[in-house]
């Protein structure tokens, strides 16, 4: 951008308007006086930068020149403003070659303004330049910026931004820390405007000698040793020494959303130090670099992942929840189990052949896991089910809570559990869930040990019951963590036998059709084997407008509810209920 300015100062070749846009503080006005200053010089440099010693230029640095004129939009914003503005158009410049109009925070001008202005925007004398400022370029009329050469200004980068403020404290006499500087440059936000009002806060506070703990103290922001020793405690899951660190932040009166927004970033800083690559998106002193560089080392990066995560969730919720303490407290627990010995070493569990069916399994009981390592043989696993007493002591933990099973759930129940068992055994002999359709009518070339034959002409004909097919179905769904959509699409979604041993499912959209589509082969698989028929048959189809759709939303389930119950709307009018 200043290159090109430039190079149409030293060709001679200025366009009539200019638009200056971006954010607040970033120099668009000071950048236009410059360039005003600029055009007018009597004797310009080889570089294109003004002399500073010719009368224009000197009138100009004493503020009495007369070929530059500012007309703040905010405050002079009405027709008459710019008819006045125009009529000073007129008058041609006494000294210099130009007369500049600087107009800041143009998109505050009326659209009558606008439209007084805009035929002497288009067509103004040669020697009127107008340069227009603003900070919102969205609400300027398309008429007026195609009028207008348009030079859009970024944020100032934090390095820039410290190197600045390093080169104003030493003109001023003043001693500040790098570290100092550079936590006035995070909190301007790229804004020099702002970094220049901080610095001269700070250095008021502190009587000319800034250091970091007095900027810190001054600007109200956490200190970086907060989150260091923060760190620490969820690297080694000690969960009342974080619950102790937040509190005595909220002791020296910092809010919770602030801290979990230094969190998150504090977590963004550690990740990008992982990688070389990533470095360079890391802005700090120099001290606390190494400390970064320090820390990141012992953080896997997993563990990040699931860190900010964690963190960006929680600063969602943080506006809506009631108890907002407890919030963050929840985020730092679940940060520290995070560290457990599970969640830091995934690299060691999958080396045991028999590790990858465990983990992709749902949680169980010590009794199921001791049946799932009985021998993989077809008799033992058709007898399962038809023992009563077996399938009876297996569902125990859930017997304290003394609710009756009707036999439809106890049987249900007994399917789910024996197709968690000969799922493990699947997934086992067979590896990850990559079958396809045309697959399935090939026999298995390779097979490993213990393996059960898996070829469509060794699997026996055995009747089965819906109860048996729906939980079969159930409990291939629930061992499907990692894909919910799919998890839930078949849960809600339940097989209905159209044939001897052919069954339908009614999906309720395309992107559900789709999903189950890609694994309908593993899953006629599993369903085979687990009710032990191997002619079993699926269809997918999608309902129709006038089938039965299931209430997901809080509204539909209470339009679903009132129907059955019509006084359900009657009480929601008299106390003013919203479904939630």
């Amino acid at each position: 951008m200043v290159a090109t300015l430039k190079n149409a100062v030293s060709g001679g070749k200025l366009a009539h308007a200019y638009l200056f846009c971006g954010p607040r503080g970033v120099g668009k006005t000071t950048c236009a006086r410059i360039f005003a200053k600029t055009i007018n010089c009597l004797h310009p440099r080889e570089d294109g930068e003004a002399c500073n010693e010719c009368e224009s230029c000197v009138s100009f640095n004493e503020q009495r020149s007369l070929n530059i004129h500012e007309l703040d939009a905010a405050s002079n914003n009405s027709v008459d403003d710019i008819r006045e503005l125009v009529d000073q158009v007129r008058i041609p410049p006494q000294l210099g070659k130009y007369k500049v109009y600087i107009i800041d925070e143009v998109h505050m001008l009326s659209t009558q303004a606008f439209n007084a202005f805009l035929k002497t925007l288009e067509e103004p004398p040669h020697y009127a330049v107008f340069v227009l400022a603003t900070t919102e370029k969205h609400k300027i009329l398309p008429t007026i910026l195609s009028r207008c050469q348009t030079y859009d200004f970024s944020r100032i980068s934090i390095g820039d931004m410290v190197e600045y403020l390093d080169y104003v404290a030493k003109s001023e006499n003043i001693t500040a820390e790098p570290e100092a500087l550079n936590i006035i440059a995070q909190k301007a936000d790229g804004g020099l405007r702002d970094a220049l009002s901080i610095f001269d806060q700070v250095s008021s506070y502190t009587e000319g000698s800034i250091t970091y703990q007095s900027a810190i103290e001054n600007l109200n922001v956490l200190d970086y040793d907060y989150y260091f020793k923060l760190t620490n405690a969820i690297l080694s899951n000690n969960v009342p020494e974080c619950l102790l660190i937040f509190n005595e932040i909220l002791s020296k009166g910092f809010e919770g959303n602030s801290f979990v927004t230094g969190l998150a970033s504090h977590l963004r800083d550690l990740l990008v130090c992982k990688d070389a690559q990533t470095i360079v998106l890391f802005d700090v002193g120099a001290s606390i670099r190494d400390r970064y560089l320090e820390i990141a080392q012992k953080c896997p990066v997993a563990f990040l992942y699931k860190a900010i995560e964690l963190a960006n969730e929680c600063d969602l919720n943080y506006r809506v929840s009631r108890n907002k303490k407890l919030l963050v407290e929840l985020l730092l627990i679940k940060l520290c189990q995070l560290t457990t010995a599970q969640a830091t070493q995934p690299k060691e569990e999958p080396k045991p052949v028999t590790a990858t069916p465990t983990d992709q399994a749902a949680p169980q009981p010590a009794a199921t896991a001791q049946q799932a390592q009985q021998p993989a043989t077809p008799p033992p696993t058709a007898e399962k089910p038809e023992s009563h007493q077996q399938s009876t002591t297996q569902p125990q933990p859930e017997q304290p809570k003394s609710v009756p099973i009707s036999p439809a759930q106890a049987a249900i129940k007994e399917a789910e559990q024996r197709a968690r068992e000969n799922l493990n055994k699947y997934l086992h002999n067979r590896g990850p869930l990559s079958i396809s359709l045309r697959d399935m009518s090939k026999p298995k070339e390779e097979a490993e040990e213990n393996t059960e034959p898996t070829a469509p002409a060794e699997v026996p004909v055995k009747p089965f019951t819906l109860q048996e097919l729906q939980g079969a179905w159930i409990g291939y769904a629930e061992l499907l963590t990692d894909q919910v959509h799919l998890r839930n699409t078949m849960i809600n979604c339940k097989p209905e036998i159209t044939g001897e041993f052919s069954f339908e499912i009614a999906l309720h959209n395309q992107v559900q059709q789709d999903t189950l589509t890609a694994v309908a082969a593993d899953i006629i698989q599993h369903l085979r084997q687990s009710l032990q028929n191997g002619e079993i048959e699926m269809s997918i189809r999608q309902t129709v407008d006038n089938e039965m759709n299931k209430a997901y939303t809080a509204t539909e389930k209470f339009n679903l509810m009132n129907e059955g119950n019509p006084s359900l709307s009657k009480l929601k009018d008299e106390f003013d209920l919203i479904p939630d």
